[in-house]
C-alpha cells in the first residue's frame, strides 16, 4: 500500500494500478485460503492493511489444525480447539511436494498435492459447491468489503483525482499535442498556438476536459522534454514558450517525438501531430505502429505546407506514412494550409470528447466506388461523420430514403465542412436510427469514419487460457498467430448495465480490404464479459465489430474498436529451466 500511495503521488499510475491488482488478490484470498470466516468473522481484518498493528492469535507450526477429510467434501474440517481458541490459520498448497507439517489444514482442489496427505481435504472457498454455501458466501462477502475498506484508505490519502487517475476512470482521456518547433514551422506555430489554446478553453471546467495534458515538442536533431500536467493554465503557459527555432530544409524528428508521447502516456490517450514536414526517423515507423497497438491511443495528424519543403530519399518517406500511423489508431491525417489550421480546431474537439464511440471505419487504396452501410441507434449523440481524401463526391442516405450530396454544405440530414483533405459531416441532433447508407466515388485513396457519443460501447482484449490452482484468462501478451483461432475477451457495456443489451455478433473485420467478418462462437461469462472464439484471424490489418440491440430503446446498433491489430508470423516462447534440468 506505500507502493500505491507512493507512486500515485509521482504520478506512475501504471506501476500504482498493478501494484493494486497484486495487493487485492492476496487481500482476497486471506478470506478464502484462511478460517476467518471458519471463526464466525463477518468484518474485514483490519490488521492486514495496517502496519502498526499486529496479527494475532495465530497458529503455530506445531498446532494442528485440521480433521481428516477423506471424501475432500467436509462442511468444516478445522479442529474443534481451533473455533473455540479463534486460532487464525490457512491451508498448505503443494504444486510440486504432498509434504506439510503434521496435522495442518490443505489449500485443497486437484492442483494441491498436500490435499492427499493425511488430514485431507482442503479449506479453500474459492469456488461455490453444495458443501460449502455458507462459507462461501460469507468469504465473499468479507472479500468484498476488505477491497472496499482497502481503496477507500488509498482514497483518502491521495484524493479523489489521483485516485480516479490511478483507477483509470477520470471523465475523460488524456490529451498529448506533440508539435514540430524547427525553423520552418515560424509561419505556423502561432497558429498551432492558438489552435491550442482554443482546445484547451473550450474544454475547461466542462465533462470533457482532459484529465491529463501532455506536450512534447520535437526539432532536429533533438526531441522532447514531455512535460506533462493536470493544469490547463500551465499546459497553456508551456505552449507559449515554443519558438520555431533551428532544423534545416530537411524532415524533420517526428517520430521521435511521437514514440515519447507513446511510451509516457497512458493507453487509450489522444494524441496530435503538428508539423509541416514529413519524416527524418522513418526507421522508427514500425516501432510507433506497435506500440499504438500496444497503448490503442488515437493518433492524428495537422500537417501544413508539405509541398513547400524539400523531400530526401529516406526510405520514401512521405505524408502517406503519416496517414498509415493514422488509420492504423482511428485517428486522422488532415493536410492543410496555414490558413486553414484554425478551421481543424473543432476535429480535434470532436475527436478529444468524452464517451466516443466508433460506429465504422473504413479504407480504400486505391480508390472506388462504394456503397458503406452502418446502423445509428437511439443513444448516439453528435453522431459525426469523417472522409478524408482528394476528388471525392459522395451521397448520405437516411432509413427513410432523404439525401444529402457533398454540394449541400447545410442541407436536410446535416451540415458538411472541408477542412484541407478532410469533409466532416455533422448529422443533425433528429437524425433517425437505422441503416444508413453512405456512397462514396473517387479514384484516389480515402478513408471513412463515423463516429458519436454513447454510453453503449465496449473494450476487448486477446487472452489465452492457463490451468492451475486457479484456471482461467490471461491477456495474449504479444499478437494473435495468423491462419490460427484466437480468444477475445469483450466486455460489453449498457446505458443501464450490460443486462440492457442483447449481444448478437463479435467478429474481426478487415479496415481496407473486402469486408468478410470472421466466423465466431460466444459464450456469455456474466456480468457484461463475453468470451470469443474466432475461427481464424484476418489476414493484414483488422478491427473488432460488435452488433446487438439495445432493449431500452429497442433499437440495433453497432460498434467498432478504433485501433487496428495485426497477426503475427513468429511466436517466441521463453522456457526456464531448474538447476536440475536439462535443456
Amino acid at each position: 500500500m506505500v507502493a500505491i500511495k507512493t507512486n500515485v503521488r509521482w504520478e506512475n499510475f501504471q506501476a500504482a494500478r498493478e501494484t493494486l491488482g497484486k495487493v487485492l488478490h492476496t487481500l482476497q484470498d486471506f478470506y478464502s485460503h484462511s478460517n476467518w470466516v471458519e471463526l464466525g468473522y463477518t468484518e474485514p481484518y483490519i490488521n492486514l492493511i495496517r502496519p502498526d498493528l499486529p496479527l494475532e492469535n495465530l497458529a503455530d507450526v506445531n498446532t494442528a489444525t485440521c480433521s481428516d477429510c477423506a471424501s475432500g467434501t467436509c462442511p468444516n474440517p478445522i479442529l474443534p480447539n481451533i473455533l473455540k481458541e479463534k486460532k487464525l490459520t490457512s491451508g498448505y498448497m503443494g504444486i510440486f511436494s504432498s509434504a506439510k507439517p503434521k496435522g495442518k489444514c490443505s489449500h485443497g482442489g486437484e492442483g494441491d498435492l498436500t490435499s492427499t496427505t493425511v488430514p485431507r481435504g482442503g479449506i479453500n472457498k474459492d469456488e461455490r459447491r453444495s458443501d460449502n454455501v455458507a462459507f462461501h458466501t460469507a468469504a465473499v462477502n468479507a472479500a468484498v468489503a476488505a477491497s472496499l475498506q482497502l481503496l477507500e484508505d488509498i482514497r483518502l490519502a491521495v484524493g479523489d483525482n489521483d485516485f480516479l487517475r490511478m483507477m483509470g476512470i477520470a471523465r475523460s482521456s488524456v490529451v498529448c499535442f506533440v508539435i514540430d518547433t524547427t525553423g520552418s514551422m515560424s509561419d505556423d506555430i502561432d497558429e498551432a498556438r492558438a489552435v491550442v489554446y482554443e482546445i484547451i478553453d473550450s474544454k475547461k471546467g466542462t465533462q470533457d476536459e482532459p484529465s491529463e495534458y501532455i506536450l512534447v515538442p520535437f526539432n532536429d536533431p533533438s526531441f522532447g522534454p514531455m512535460i506533462r500536467t493536470t493544469d490547463p493554465d500551465k499546459m497553456k503557459k508551456e505552449i507559449s514558450k515554443l519558438k520555431a527555432t533551428g532544423g534545416g530544409d530537411i524532415p524533420e524528428m517526428c517520430l521521435s517525438g511521437l514514440q515519447l508521447a507513446l511510451t509516457g502516456a497512458p493507453a487509450l490517450s489522444y494524441i496530435y501531430v503538428f508539423t509541416d514536414a514529413i519524416a527524418k526517423d522513418i526507421a522508427l515507423k514500425d516501432t510507433i505502429a506497435a506500440l499504438i497497438r500496444r497503448t490503442k491511443s488515437t493518433v492524428s495528424y495537422l500537417m501544413t505546407g508539405a509541398s513547400r519543403r524539400r523531400r530526401r530519399s529516406i526510405r520514401a518517406a512521405s505524408f502517406d506514412d503519416y496517414k498509415d500511423l493514422a488509420l492504423a489508431s482511428g485517428g486522422q491525417a488532415i493536410q492543410v494550409s496555414k490558413r486553414q489550421l484554425p478551421e481543424a480546431t473543432d476535429i480535434i474537439i470532436d475527436t478529444s470528447t468524452s464517451a466516443l464511440v466508433t460506429v465504422l471505419q473504413r479504407a480504400r487504396h486505391p480508390g472506388k466506388q462504394e456503397t458503406f452501410p452502418f446502423m445509428l441507434d437511439e443513444s448516439l449523440q453528435n453522431v459525426t461523420i469523417y472522409i478524408t481524401g482528394t476528388s471525392i463526391t459522395f451521397t448520405l442516405t437516411n432509413p427513410a430514403g432523404v439525401s444529402q450530396s457533398n454540394t449541400e454544405a447545410s442541407g436536410k440530414l446535416g451540415t458538411i465542412k472541408t477542412v484541407g483533405n478532410l469533409r466532416r459531416i455533422r448529422l443533425s441532433a433528429d437524425k433517425l436510427t437505422g441503416t444508413w447508407q453512405l456512397n462514396i466515388k473517387s479514384n484516389q485513396p480515402y478513408t471513412l469514419k463515423v463516429t458519436g457519443q454513447s454510453t453503449i460501447t465496449f473494450i476487448y482484449d486477446f487472452v489465452e487460457s492457463f490451468k492451475g490452482p486457479h484456471p482461467g484468462y490471461a491477456v495474449l501478451s504479444g499478437r494473435p498467430q495468423t491462419g490460427q483461432p484466437a480468444t477475445l475477451m469483450v466486455s460489453v457495456m449498457g446505458r443501464k448495465g450490460p443486462s440492457s443489451m442483447t449481444v448478437g455478433n463479435i467478429g474481426l473485420i478487415t479496415v481496407s480490404g473486402p469486408e468478410a467478418v470472421s466466423n465466431s462462437t460466444m459464450t456469455d461469462m456474466g456480468n457484461g464479459d463475453i468470451l470469443v472464439t474466432v475461427d481464424e484471424v484476418p489476414e493484414g490489418e483488422f478491427v473488432v465489430i460488435l452488433k446487438g440491440t439495445d432493449k431500452v430503446s429497442n433499437s440495433e446498433f453497432q460498434r467498432q474498436s478504433t485501433t487496428q491489430m495485426s497477426v503475427s508470423k513468429v511466436n517466441i516462447q521463453v522456457c526456464v529451466f531448474t538447476s536440475s534440468s536439462q535443456p
